[in-house]
């Protein structure tokens, strides 16, 4: 069937452009416009859990443990505190006792007192966890790089901002983490 002009100017429709049709046409009277905004964040981010999934388990890894080695890699070669990677990985203070042990138990870090405070842990990457989760941050990058491909590099750079904008109306700057 040939395409007309007006066919080829026509903007291409997405799940949620039909989502929103059928709200518009069952509820009228609703304002659905934020749903055009946070349907398609949703969307996008069920394709990236599954990048991220499928990076973190080529590189022997789960999710969380991906979060605890990449926090103390990009401490660079200083220790961290569980108390630090608490604040970094937003876990409570069990959940982190209960994770470091386990990351311990892999070789993939160590946890030592520390020599400048007897009474302080030091948890620090070991050469296996530096291994894992580099590649694993390689091919996340790979995988984030092609799920970001059909925009511009202007596109990405104001889909950056714009959403930067949008999360710092919910994140409260704390200078303790600067």
């Amino acid at each position: 069937m040939p395409t007309t002009p007006e066919d080829a100017a026509a903007p291409r429709l997405d799940e949620v452009d039909r989502i929103i049709a059928g709200w518009d046409q069952a509820r009228g009277d609703l304002d659905i416009e934020p749903l055009a905004v946070f349907s398609r964040i949703s969307r996008l981010a069920r394709y990236l859990e599954t990048a991220r999934r499928e990076s973190f388990t080529a590189a022997g890894l789960e999710g969380w443990e991906f979060d605890m080695l990449s926090a103390l890699r990009r401490s660079g070669d200083d220790a961290l505190s569980p108390g630090a990677l608490m604040h970094q990985t937003l876990v409570t203070s069990g959940t982190m006792t209960t994770r470091i042990d386990k990351l311990v138990a892999r070789h993939l870090i160590s946890k030592n007192r520390s020599p400048r405070d007897g009474r302080a842990v030091e948890v620090r990457l070991q050469p296996e966890g530096v291994s894992r989760v580099d590649a694993a941050m390689e091919s996340l990058l790979a995988a984030e790089r092609e799920l970001l491909r059909p925009l511009t590099t202007d596109g990405q750079s104001v889909l950056a901002d714009t959403l930067r904008s949008l999360l710092l109306t919910f994140e409260v700057d704390d200078p303790l983490d600067r």
